[in-house]
């Protein structure tokens, strides 16, 4: 009765129920928020806590911005239920204006990923030409994946959020987290309509998930940014169930020290049995390890089983020259 209580007077107010039918839609910032409202950011921020003090709404900071999300299923569900009932019957036409406002903030989100991708191209072409092409390497990661469904799948180290628009529609759930809030935001505006995926700021090495609840983890080309390679494999095994999967892609030793000095790679790539031993040491078995040779460098794809699942495996066939 108390949360009833507590949902009811939250709600008792028109903004509340905007604020609300917003954030079924996506996950907003405070400034976004007022940005739609056409309210001030304070004023906004206080229903929020009122939101968030019954349940209906999360925050979570990132950086200067506070993001703002729906909460629980348990408190937020009937509540949906009941307003799209009652829109059936008499249509809301704040719904409508905030709508078109809504879309604007899909627009400037759009436009900031386009103008960051526009002023670091070279940097990321610079790279990308060092190795095989990323399609070849996307479309390996697929093959040792599988069609199949993923389950819970957390994606470390998401950047702009690739992989979980390669493999989300797979998922029943999908995370994303970064430590970058700007890479978070550019994420946004790419998987802003994608009802299972969720994106937070988080370190690697102390990911926001349970002992056991993810089924699928990868490490897209971020392990050679670790400063402690063995302990963030570690954190991905520990979230992983019985049987759960841990894919890394990363590069094969080399010699580019101008990584290291011009784009902050801690470590020149790895050798397969340093993954070897570092998957031991957290409870996971090598299950797999593909090499793409076809440039400077040469990206190994490594798979890691938790134990509790068959470890055999269909080979992949090799991509690129030897």
């Amino acid at each position: 009765m108390t949360l009833a209580l507590d949902i009811f007077r939250a709600l008792a107010d028109a903004t509340r129920l905007r604020i609300f039918s917003l954030l079924r839609t996506m996950e907003l910032s405070v400034g976004e928020l007022a940005q739609v409202l056409g309210q001030s950011q304070p004023r906004v921020s206080r229903h929020v806590k009122i939101l968030c003090d019954a349940g209906l709404a999360e925050r979570r900071k990132e950086g200067s911005w506070v993001f703002v999300a729906l909460g629980r299923a348990a408190a937020t569900g009937p509540v949906a239920v009941a307003i799209d009932q009652w829109h059936k019957t008499e249509p809301d036409h704040w719904a409508v204006a905030d709508a078109a406002r809504l879309a604007a903030v899909r627009a400037d989100r759009a436009a900031s990923a386009a103008q960051w991708f526009e002023g670091h191209a070279d940097e990321w072409d610079a790279i990308r030409s060092l190795h095989i092409a990323e399609s070849e390497v996307e479309a390996a990661m697929a093959q040792v994946l599988g069609d199949g469904p993923l389950g819970s799948l957390i994606d470390i180290g998401t950047g702009t959020g690739r992989m979980l628009e390669l493999f989300g529609d797979q998922a029943d759930s999908a995370l994303g987290i970064d430590r970058s809030s700007e890479m978070l935001r550019l994420a946004r505006a790419k998987l802003h309509d994608r009802a299972n995926t969720e994106l937070r700021q988080a370190d690697l090495y102390a990911l926001p998930m349970a002992d056991g609840a993810a089924d699928v983890a990868i490490l897209h080309h971020v392990l050679h940014f670790a400063q402690q390679p063995g302990a963030a494999i570690a954190e991905a095994a520990r979230v992983l169930g019985q049987g759960g999967r841990l894919l890394i892609v990363d590069f094969a030793p080399h010699d580019r020290e101008d990584l290291r000095t011009r784009d902050a790679h801690t470590r020149l790539g790895f050798a397969d049995d340093q993954i070897a031993g570092w998957f031991g040491n957290a409870g996971l078995a090598l299950a797999r390890t593909e090499t793409l040779k076809g440039g400077e460098l040469t990206v190994t794809l490594w798979l890691g089983r938790k134990s509790g699942a068959s470890l055999r495996e269909v080979p992949l066939k090799k991509v690129g020259v030897a």
